[in-house]
């Protein structure tokens, strides 16, 4: 028996079939919500940390939360991770939760005056291990490997860099310093070393003791500041293997890079190798090197991410001026443009969503300048242009020929099958014109591709990559039983359409998908199988279906 176009045509167009059992899915209200490539990142914090607020950024177009660990206690980090677990509940959609390490704090001691001292340009200025209060000549510096490390040369930068310092002696246990420009330095001022290598951990005993936390409450994402080298990213992977608990998933691993060290040699690759993703962390990144570099940094790290199949985020000062401001200004909104013009996977907003007057307007105008961006013709030629290199591999052989296929067809979509995540990545590498829809068995894995440039992942309706026939809500057909699906493939294929729909990347039942998965399933990384199908079924084609 066989059901014709017309009949499909008037179930997703809102009508119904004549003599049909049922309703249908359909389309949702928030079909644009799936359509963007570049992901967002909001940090919540006291303006938002509201189930309320947070549901608003999620709509505004939100993909994962940060959940900050320099502020705030450990308990109340639990409370905003169940807010998110409830909201992705509500719109039955894989929400990331990524837990932000503090890493050290490099600050110089206490002066005698509370108000702190002027230093004028020029002068000398010696920093020690002595406890005494500090006057307009010395301080103290109780970071013994800070004096260690430096030599006669390296620059000091105090305060974000406000007050600049010459290393011109060393002694034991001191360095005395040239001021190269005047200035106000006071308590507890930060301190960045950006000619040093410090021989630290990068994990402070209050950072194990938030990891241990984030193990075990289950955050999606950590993310490890003050990275210096390839063996920071070994640290903190070895003590995840300790500490994790039984039966937890493993959190994937963000390397902030934001010091000057990392772009030593093949650092910087060997850093993305080790991790799972990477955050161009532009505030300390912006004070350790001259301002005219940062531009060009931000595009080497996301050349390097993008070769390497791994996502990277965009971050630090992207809408500033909608702290207190309800619009951002157009060199922001230029900024937050280049970001997606470099092919940035993410990009992130800190205070403008954590403590501003506009959370989910920043959060709405990020949105709004993706839109704008991916539309340009422009940012596929940009995109296009510097195609990454992919392993001669059956699996990237079908992801490449499933991008092609996807173009050539004018598919409304690509359906990646994965267990781990591996294969929706490796699609996200190669920046398809469409959306990459991720079907995974594991919740884990489904949140933590939430944050790949152009994949959305959902997880399929039962335990398995099918879903039992009876469960099948996808489209209704003029009197007739429902398909039974003949073997697993079919299944898969059916679960294919039906997520397809539920995210609303299919409209009519003519609308192509392209699917790649894996046989035999369950094996990871594997894709050796593409198909194209249409929205109503993988029984359908060319306006006929087949029903048993």
């Amino acid at each position: 028996m066989v059901a014709t176009q017309p009949d499909l045509n008037a179930v997703t167009s809102g009508g119904k079939p004549k003599n049909a059992s049922k309703a249908v899915a359909s389309v949702p209200k928030l079909a644009q919500r799936w359509r963007k490539s570049t992901k967002q990142l909001a940090t919540l914090g006291p303006v938002s940390s509201t189930p309320e607020m947070i549901e608003k950024l999620f709509l505004a177009g939100a993909d994962v939360f940060r959940l900050n660990f320099s502020h705030g206690d450990q308990e109340q980090k639990l409370e905003l991770l169940n807010y998110i677990r409830g909201i992705e509940a509500k719109y039955s959609h894989p929400i990331a939760a990524l837990g932000d390490l503090q890493g050290p704090k490099l600050r110089v001691g206490q002066f005698s005056e509370k108000s702190g001292v002027y230093l004028e340009k020029d002068q000398k200025f010696r920093f020690d291990l002595d406890t005494a209060g500090g006057d307009n000549t010395r301080v103290q510096l109780p970071h013994p490997e800070i004096i260690a490390a430096s030599k006669v040369g390296d620059n000091l930068l105090l305060d974000d860099g406000k007050v600049k310092m010459t290393v011109i002696e060393k002694g034991d246990g001191y360095l005395i310093c040239n001021v190269d420009n005047e200035g106000k330095i006071s308590d507890r001022k930060g301190v960045n070393t950006p000619d040093s290598v410090l021989e630290i951990s990068p994990l402070t005993p209050k950072d194990r003791s938030d990891l241990e936390y984030m193990l075990k409450i289950g955050v999606d994402w950590v993310a490890l500041s003050f990275v210096q080298r390839p063996e920071d990213i070994v640290e903190i992977k070895a003590l995840i293997k300790e500490k994790l608990p039984p039966g937890m998933p493993t959190p994937a691993i963000m390397a902030k890079i934001e010091k000057p060290s990392c772009f030593i040699g093949d650092s910087l690759e060997k850093i993305v190798d080790l991790c799972d993703g990477i955050m161009v962390a532009r505030g300390d990144l912006g004070v350790e090197c001259p301002p005219e570099d940062v531009p060009l940094l931000q595009k080497q790290i996301i050349e390097v991410c993008r070769n390497k199949g791994k996502p990277v985020v965009v971050a630090t000062q992207m809408l500033e001026s909608m702290i207190e401001s309800p619009t951002p200004t157009r060199a922001e909104a230029s900024d937050v443009a280049t970001a997606i013009y470099d092919g940035a996977d993410a990009i992130m907003l800190s205070a403008e969503s954590a403590a501003g007057k506009y959370p989910e307007e920043s959060v709405a105008m990020q949105q709004r300048i993706i839109n704008r961006v991916e539309s340009d013709h422009h940012y596929r030629e940009f995109i296009d242009s510097s195609p990454p290199k992919f392993e001669k591999t059956a699996t990237d052989a079908v992801i490449s020929s499933a991008r092609q296929i996807a173009n050539t067809i004018d598919a409304k979509a690509i359906v990646s099958f994965t267990l781990r995540g591996s294969t929706a990545l490796r699609c996200s590498k190669g920046r398809p014109g469409v959306p990459i829809l991720a079907i995974t068995p594991y919740k884990e894995t489904a949140r933590q591709l939430s944050l790949s440039w152009g994949v959305y992942p959902e997880l399929p309706q039962v335990g398995h990559y099918g879903f039992v026939a009876e469960e099948d809500n996808l489209f209704d057909y003029d009197n007739t039983v429902q398909e039974k699906a003949p073997d697993d493939f079919d299944l898969v294929l059916r679960d294919a359409c039906r997520a397809a729909l539920s995210k609303g990347l299919v409209t009519t039942p003519t609308d192509l998908l392209v699917v790649t998965a894996g046989v035999p399933f369950g094996t990871p990384g594997a894709a050796n199988v593409i198909r194209i199908v249409p929205a109503a079924g993988p029984s359908c084609w060319d306006g006929v279906c087949r029903v048993d």
